[in-house]
């Protein structure tokens, strides 16, 4: 029988919520008994390889590409998971949604204190995806199944949340693994 296979990936975020998936340590072993990773940080996969049945999410979406991704991520993920406050409510990088977007740009380009750009010109190289009016949590984009609260989630959080999902189970994390006080 098929082991379960997991993918993961990252949008707009700071990768700490994959570095709590790494932060299981030993367990990481048996997880590896129990799934088969597709794109993951375990083995670096840039694109998933087949449908997976669980997806772990982490981070916004600020920029097209970020949409796209977490589109495609979608289409590929029976289940998927929104982990981290960035995922599940645009986290840290939505602070940005409190100024127009016009301003943002113009203070990290233009005017900001330590600024030099003598062409005074902002970057718009079509490689550059292009920014969002603002930062949209990944519910907003697409349909999730569940989210996993933190910033980031703790590693204890993940493996019992993994491991639910893995036996079937909606995750039900008791409260000393979500509360952070």
């Amino acid at each position: 029988m098929a082991k379960p296979r997991i993918a993961t990936t990252s949008l707009c975020g700071c990768f700490g919520c994959h570095m709590s998936l790494l932060d299981i340590d030993e367990r990481i072993l048996q997880l590896v008994e129990l799934v088969e990773f597709d794109r993951s940080p375990i083995n670096d996969w840039k694109e998933i390889q087949a449908d997976v049945d669980v997806g772990l999410i982490e981070g916004g979406c600020c920029n097209e590409e970020n949409v796209e991704v977490l589109r495609r991520f979608r289409a590929r993920c029976k289940v998927l998971v929104s982990v981290g406050d960035c995922a599940i409510n645009g986290g840290i990088p939505a602070l940005r949604n409190l100024v127009p977007l016009s301003e943002c740009l113009e203070e990290a380009y233009l005017n900001g204190p330590t600024v030099v750009n003598p062409g005074g010109r902002i970057p718009d190289d079509p490689e550059i995806p292009l920014l969002l009016d603002r930062v949209y949590p990944c519910h907003e984009v697409v349909r999730i199944d569940h989210y996993l609260p933190g910033c980031p989630p703790s590693a204890d959080a993940l493996w019992a949340a993994l491991t639910a999902l893995l036996g079937g189970r909606a995750p039900e994390l008791p409260y000393e693994l979500v509360k952070y006080d």
